[in-house]
Protein backbone atom coordinates (compact mmCIF):
# COMPACT_ATOMS: atom_id res chain seq x y z
CA UNK A 1 0.00 0.00 0.00
CA UNK A 2 1.48 3.78 -0.86
CA UNK A 3 -0.16 5.88 1.57
CA UNK A 4 -0.09 9.93 1.62
CA UNK A 5 -0.08 11.62 5.36
CA UNK A 6 -0.85 15.12 5.48
CA UNK A 7 0.64 16.66 8.39
CA UNK A 8 2.94 14.02 9.06
CA UNK A 9 5.00 15.91 11.34
CA UNK A 10 1.92 16.24 13.70
CA UNK A 11 1.55 14.62 16.86
CA UNK A 12 -0.66 12.23 15.62
CA UNK A 13 0.93 12.21 11.82
CA UNK A 14 4.25 10.95 13.17
CA UNK A 15 2.78 7.90 15.20
CA UNK A 16 0.48 7.30 11.56
CA UNK A 17 3.55 6.89 9.59
CA UNK A 18 5.62 4.78 12.08
CA UNK A 19 2.66 2.73 12.46
CA UNK A 20 2.37 1.80 8.31
CA UNK A 21 6.70 1.69 7.87
CA UNK A 22 6.12 -0.82 10.58
CA UNK A 23 3.76 -3.01 9.04
CA UNK A 24 5.49 -2.87 5.40
CA UNK A 25 3.72 -0.05 3.18
CA UNK A 26 5.24 2.51 1.07
CA UNK A 27 4.20 6.35 2.94
CA UNK A 28 5.27 9.77 1.65
CA UNK A 29 5.21 12.08 4.57
CA UNK A 30 4.09 15.44 3.48
CA UNK A 31 3.96 19.20 5.19
CA UNK A 32 3.60 22.26 4.58
CA UNK A 33 7.47 23.24 4.53
CA UNK A 34 9.45 20.85 1.93
CA UNK A 35 13.02 19.39 2.41
CA UNK A 36 14.07 17.78 5.76
CA UNK A 37 12.61 17.99 9.02
CA UNK A 38 14.01 18.44 12.55
CA UNK A 39 15.30 14.54 11.95
CA UNK A 40 16.32 14.91 9.02
CA UNK A 41 13.83 12.79 6.68
CA UNK A 42 12.14 13.98 4.09
CA UNK A 43 9.43 15.98 3.61
CA UNK A 44 7.14 16.61 0.68
CA UNK A 45 5.75 20.19 0.20
CA UNK A 46 1.62 20.01 0.58
CA UNK A 47 -0.22 22.98 2.08
CA UNK A 48 -3.42 22.38 1.42
CA UNK A 49 -4.33 26.70 2.46
CA UNK A 50 -2.10 27.72 -0.71
CA UNK A 51 -3.44 28.25 -3.45
CA UNK A 52 -1.59 25.06 -5.49
CA UNK A 53 -2.35 23.28 -2.62
CA UNK A 54 -5.48 21.27 -4.39
CA UNK A 55 -3.48 20.81 -7.35
CA UNK A 56 -0.39 19.42 -6.16
CA UNK A 57 -2.90 16.90 -3.48
CA UNK A 58 -4.55 15.65 -6.51
CA UNK A 59 -1.45 15.04 -8.50
CA UNK A 60 0.06 13.14 -5.14
CA UNK A 61 -2.95 11.49 -4.95
CA UNK A 62 -2.58 9.82 -8.78
CA UNK A 63 0.34 7.79 -7.57
CA UNK A 64 -1.16 5.98 -4.16
CA UNK A 65 -3.57 4.02 -2.40
CA UNK A 66 -4.85 6.80 0.29
CA UNK A 67 -4.58 9.78 1.20
CA UNK A 68 -4.28 10.52 5.36
CA UNK A 69 -4.97 14.14 6.77
CA UNK A 70 -3.92 14.38 9.50
CA UNK A 71 -2.48 18.30 9.06
CA UNK A 72 -5.96 19.90 10.29
CA UNK A 73 -7.10 21.63 7.55
CA UNK A 74 -10.24 21.13 6.75
CA UNK A 75 -11.64 21.27 3.19
CA UNK A 76 -14.39 19.75 1.93
CA UNK A 77 -12.37 19.73 -1.68
CA UNK A 78 -10.56 16.74 -0.40
CA UNK A 79 -13.84 14.91 -1.88
CA UNK A 80 -12.71 15.78 -4.77
CA UNK A 81 -8.90 16.08 -5.28
CA UNK A 82 -7.95 13.07 -2.43
CA UNK A 83 -9.02 10.28 -4.81
CA UNK A 84 -8.98 7.30 -4.23
CA UNK A 85 -9.86 6.94 -0.97
CA UNK A 86 -9.62 9.56 1.83
CA UNK A 87 -8.73 9.15 5.63
CA UNK A 88 -10.30 12.11 7.73
CA UNK A 89 -9.20 12.47 11.36
CA UNK A 90 -11.12 15.89 11.96
CA UNK A 91 -13.51 15.80 15.16
CA UNK A 92 -15.38 18.82 13.47
CA UNK A 93 -19.02 18.11 13.13
CA UNK A 94 -19.88 21.06 10.66
CA UNK A 95 -16.91 20.21 8.75
CA UNK A 96 -17.39 16.04 8.51
CA UNK A 97 -21.19 16.41 7.62
CA UNK A 98 -19.48 19.33 4.51
CA UNK A 99 -17.33 16.56 3.94
CA UNK A 100 -19.85 14.06 3.11
CA UNK A 101 -21.96 16.41 1.63
CA UNK A 102 -19.04 17.44 -0.76
CA UNK A 103 -18.38 13.24 -1.84
CA UNK A 104 -22.11 13.14 -2.87
CA UNK A 105 -22.32 16.32 -4.66
CA UNK A 106 -19.08 15.03 -6.66
CA UNK A 107 -20.98 11.78 -7.48
CA UNK A 108 -24.25 13.34 -8.53
CA UNK A 109 -25.95 11.61 -11.38
CA UNK A 110 -22.77 8.93 -11.82
CA UNK A 111 -22.47 5.64 -10.04
CA UNK A 112 -20.17 5.76 -7.68
CA UNK A 113 -17.47 3.90 -8.84
CA UNK A 114 -17.11 6.64 -11.36
CA UNK A 115 -16.82 9.04 -8.69
CA UNK A 116 -13.33 11.30 -7.87
CA UNK A 117 -13.15 9.50 -4.92
CA UNK A 118 -14.42 5.63 -4.05
CA UNK A 119 -14.32 5.74 -0.26
CA UNK A 120 -13.87 8.88 2.60
CA UNK A 121 -13.24 7.54 6.18
CA UNK A 122 -15.10 10.73 8.40
CA UNK A 123 -13.50 9.91 11.33
CA UNK A 124 -10.95 7.29 11.85
CA UNK A 125 -9.21 8.09 15.51
CA UNK A 126 -10.00 8.05 18.88
CA UNK A 127 -13.20 10.29 18.89
CA UNK A 128 -14.41 10.13 16.35
CA UNK A 129 -13.32 6.29 15.44
CA UNK A 130 -13.15 4.16 18.08
CA UNK A 131 -15.92 5.81 19.75
CA UNK A 132 -18.10 5.52 16.96
CA UNK A 133 -17.39 1.93 17.44
CA UNK A 134 -18.80 1.41 21.18
CA UNK A 135 -21.92 3.61 20.37
CA UNK A 136 -22.65 1.02 17.41
CA UNK A 137 -22.28 -1.65 19.07
CA UNK A 138 -24.21 -0.66 22.45
CA UNK A 139 -27.69 -2.18 22.81
CA UNK A 140 -30.04 0.33 21.52
CA UNK A 141 -33.25 0.96 20.09
CA UNK A 142 -34.68 3.86 17.77
CA UNK A 143 -35.26 6.87 19.96
CA UNK A 144 -32.72 5.67 22.37
CA UNK A 145 -30.32 8.05 24.01
CA UNK A 146 -26.92 7.00 24.54
CA UNK A 147 -24.34 9.59 26.08
CA UNK A 148 -20.72 9.59 25.10
CA UNK A 149 -18.22 10.80 27.71
CA UNK A 150 -14.87 11.55 26.71
CA UNK A 151 -11.73 12.33 28.88
CA UNK A 152 -8.61 13.47 27.69
CA UNK A 153 -5.15 13.00 29.81
CA UNK A 154 -4.17 16.42 30.75
CA UNK A 155 -0.72 15.15 31.28
CA UNK A 156 -0.63 15.01 27.50
CA UNK A 157 0.90 16.93 25.10
CA UNK A 158 -1.79 17.42 22.83
CA UNK A 159 -0.59 18.84 19.35
CA UNK A 160 -1.62 22.48 17.68
CA UNK A 161 -4.59 20.94 16.15
CA UNK A 162 -6.21 19.65 19.38
CA UNK A 163 -5.82 22.61 21.12
CA UNK A 164 -6.95 25.08 18.03
CA UNK A 165 -9.83 22.36 17.91
CA UNK A 166 -10.87 22.94 21.66
CA UNK A 167 -10.14 26.64 21.92
CA UNK A 168 -12.67 26.57 18.95
CA UNK A 169 -15.58 24.95 21.17
CA UNK A 170 -15.64 28.16 23.64
CA UNK A 171 -18.75 30.35 22.76
CA UNK A 172 -19.88 28.46 19.96
CA UNK A 173 -23.24 25.98 19.65
CA UNK A 174 -23.17 21.96 19.09
CA UNK A 175 -23.50 21.38 15.43
CA UNK A 176 -27.01 20.14 14.79
CA UNK A 177 -27.74 18.81 18.33
CA UNK A 178 -30.45 16.41 18.66
CA UNK A 179 -32.64 18.25 20.54
CA UNK A 180 -33.12 21.05 17.94
CA UNK A 181 -32.58 23.75 19.98
CA UNK A 182 -29.15 25.52 20.51
CA UNK A 183 -26.76 24.25 22.91
CA UNK A 184 -23.51 25.99 23.44
CA UNK A 185 -20.86 24.08 23.77
CA UNK A 186 -19.16 23.19 27.39
CA UNK A 187 -22.22 25.12 29.28
CA UNK A 188 -24.20 22.11 30.00
CA UNK A 189 -22.90 19.22 32.32
CA UNK A 190 -23.54 15.77 32.66
CA UNK A 191 -22.55 13.52 35.39
CA UNK A 192 -21.85 9.61 33.54
CA UNK A 193 -21.08 6.56 35.37
CA UNK A 194 -17.44 5.26 34.48
CA UNK A 195 -16.78 1.28 34.39
CA UNK A 196 -14.85 1.97 37.62
CA UNK A 197 -17.86 3.49 39.10
CA UNK A 198 -16.97 6.48 39.81
CA UNK A 199 -19.11 9.63 38.56
CA UNK A 200 -17.58 12.26 36.85
CA UNK A 201 -18.68 15.27 35.32
CA UNK A 202 -18.44 16.01 31.99
CA UNK A 203 -18.92 19.12 29.62
CA UNK A 204 -21.05 19.25 27.03
CA UNK A 205 -18.85 19.02 23.86
CA UNK A 206 -19.45 18.95 19.74
CA UNK A 207 -17.66 15.59 18.60
CA UNK A 208 -19.34 14.21 15.82
CA UNK A 209 -20.42 10.94 16.86
CA UNK A 210 -24.47 12.43 16.58
CA UNK A 211 -23.96 13.47 12.76
CA UNK A 212 -21.69 10.17 11.62
CA UNK A 213 -24.80 8.31 13.58
CA UNK A 214 -27.78 10.09 12.27
CA UNK A 215 -28.81 7.34 10.54
CA UNK A 216 -28.69 4.64 13.33
CA UNK A 217 -32.38 5.79 15.21
CA UNK A 218 -30.82 6.87 18.34
CA UNK A 219 -29.75 10.30 19.98
CA UNK A 220 -26.28 11.05 20.67
CA UNK A 221 -25.05 13.73 23.46
CA UNK A 222 -21.27 13.54 23.34
CA UNK A 223 -19.28 15.02 26.42
CA UNK A 224 -15.98 15.93 27.63
CA UNK A 225 -13.74 15.98 31.03
CA UNK A 226 -10.57 15.97 31.73
CA UNK A 227 -8.63 13.76 33.71
CA UNK A 228 -7.59 16.73 36.28
CA UNK A 229 -11.11 17.85 37.96
CA UNK A 230 -9.30 21.21 38.46
CA UNK A 231 -8.75 21.26 35.00
CA UNK A 232 -12.15 20.07 33.52
CA UNK A 233 -13.22 23.41 35.81
CA UNK A 234 -11.39 25.48 34.37
CA UNK A 235 -12.65 24.62 30.82
CA UNK A 236 -16.18 25.21 32.15
CA UNK A 237 -15.05 28.97 33.15
CA UNK A 238 -13.56 29.19 29.70
CA UNK A 239 -16.96 27.83 27.93
CA UNK A 240 -18.54 30.51 29.89
CA UNK A 241 -16.02 33.67 29.28
CA UNK A 242 -14.58 32.84 25.89
CA UNK A 243 -12.03 35.07 26.49
CA UNK A 244 -10.28 33.06 28.32
CA UNK A 245 -9.35 30.19 26.02
CA UNK A 246 -6.42 32.22 25.49
CA UNK A 247 -4.83 30.49 27.93
CA UNK A 248 -5.82 26.89 27.23
CA UNK A 249 -1.92 26.21 25.66
CA UNK A 250 -0.53 27.63 28.10
CA UNK A 251 -2.17 24.89 30.65
CA UNK A 252 0.67 22.96 32.17
CA UNK A 253 0.60 19.62 30.96
CA UNK A 254 1.11 17.65 34.68
CA UNK A 255 -1.17 14.24 35.65
CA UNK A 256 -2.18 11.02 33.93
CA UNK A 257 -1.92 10.81 30.22
CA UNK A 258 -4.76 8.23 30.63
CA UNK A 259 -7.70 8.68 28.07
CA UNK A 260 -11.53 7.48 28.23
CA UNK A 261 -14.18 6.89 26.41
CA UNK A 262 -17.47 5.41 27.35
CA UNK A 263 -20.76 5.58 25.86
CA UNK A 264 -23.91 4.67 27.59
CA UNK A 265 -27.59 4.33 26.65
CA UNK A 266 -29.60 6.01 29.33
CA UNK A 267 -32.81 3.70 28.77
CA UNK A 268 -30.82 0.61 29.42
CA UNK A 269 -28.22 1.74 31.63
CA UNK A 270 -25.70 -0.24 29.62
CA UNK A 271 -22.65 0.81 28.17
CA UNK A 272 -19.51 -0.05 26.43
CA UNK A 273 -16.00 1.92 27.30
CA UNK A 274 -12.24 1.83 26.27
CA UNK A 275 -9.47 3.21 28.47
CA UNK A 276 -5.77 3.77 27.64
CA UNK A 277 -2.83 6.34 27.51
CA UNK A 278 -1.57 8.73 25.28
CA UNK A 279 -4.19 9.48 22.59
CA UNK A 280 -2.38 11.04 20.27
CA UNK A 281 -0.87 7.42 19.93
CA UNK A 282 -4.15 5.80 20.02
CA UNK A 283 -5.56 7.89 17.23
CA UNK A 284 -2.39 7.59 15.05
CA UNK A 285 -2.43 3.78 15.22
CA UNK A 286 -6.60 3.45 14.58
CA UNK A 287 -6.04 6.06 11.96
CA UNK A 288 -3.41 3.50 10.11
CA UNK A 289 -5.90 0.80 10.55
CA UNK A 290 -8.17 2.92 8.82
CA UNK A 291 -6.53 3.46 6.03
CA UNK A 292 -5.34 0.02 5.46
CA UNK A 293 -9.46 -0.82 5.43
CA UNK A 294 -10.07 0.88 2.87
CA UNK A 295 -6.85 0.68 0.38
CA UNK A 296 -7.55 -0.90 -2.55
CA UNK A 297 -11.03 -1.55 -1.44
CA UNK A 298 -14.32 -1.25 -3.37
CA UNK A 299 -15.64 2.27 -3.42
CA UNK A 300 -17.91 2.66 -0.90
CA UNK A 301 -18.43 6.64 -0.79
CA UNK A 302 -18.79 8.60 3.19
CA UNK A 303 -18.09 5.82 5.82
CA UNK A 304 -17.44 5.53 9.79
CA UNK A 305 -15.30 3.42 11.25
CA UNK A 306 -18.38 1.55 12.34
CA UNK A 307 -18.68 0.38 8.60
CA UNK A 308 -15.54 -0.61 8.34
CA UNK A 309 -14.50 -2.81 11.30
CA UNK A 310 -15.66 -3.09 15.13
CA UNK A 311 -14.31 -2.85 18.56
CA UNK A 312 -12.95 -6.00 19.28
CA UNK A 313 -10.62 -5.16 15.75
CA UNK A 314 -9.64 -2.20 16.82
CA UNK A 315 -9.10 -3.74 20.68
CA UNK A 316 -6.59 -5.91 18.93
CA UNK A 317 -4.57 -3.31 16.90
CA UNK A 318 -4.12 -0.83 19.83
CA UNK A 319 -2.60 -3.66 22.43
CA UNK A 320 1.06 -3.96 22.20
CA UNK A 321 3.06 -5.69 24.45
CA UNK A 322 5.29 -2.67 25.20
CA UNK A 323 2.46 -0.31 26.04
CA UNK A 324 -0.25 -0.50 29.01
CA UNK A 325 -3.24 -2.89 27.57
CA UNK A 326 -5.68 -0.85 26.56
CA UNK A 327 -8.95 -2.42 28.45
CA UNK A 328 -12.31 -2.62 27.21
CA UNK A 329 -15.66 -2.90 29.66
CA UNK A 330 -19.16 -4.46 28.98
CA UNK A 331 -21.41 -2.28 31.64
Amino acid sequence: MRALVMGARGAVGRVVVEELRSRGHVVTRAGRDAGKDLIGLDLTRLDLTAPEGLRTLAHLSAVHDVVINASGVETPALARYGAPAVVEISATSAYLAALRRALCEDVGGTTMSEASVGTVVTGAGLVPGLSTLLIAELDTEPGDDVDLGVVLGTGEHHGAAAVEWTAGLLGTPVHHPPEGCRIVNLRQSRRITEPSGRRRRYLRADFPDHVLLADRGVRVRSHLALSSRSATGALALAGRVPALGILLDRVPHVGSDEWLVVAQNRRTGRSRAARGRRQSWATGVLTAFAAELVAGGAARGAVTMADLTDAAAAQGRLERPDRQTVAFDHG
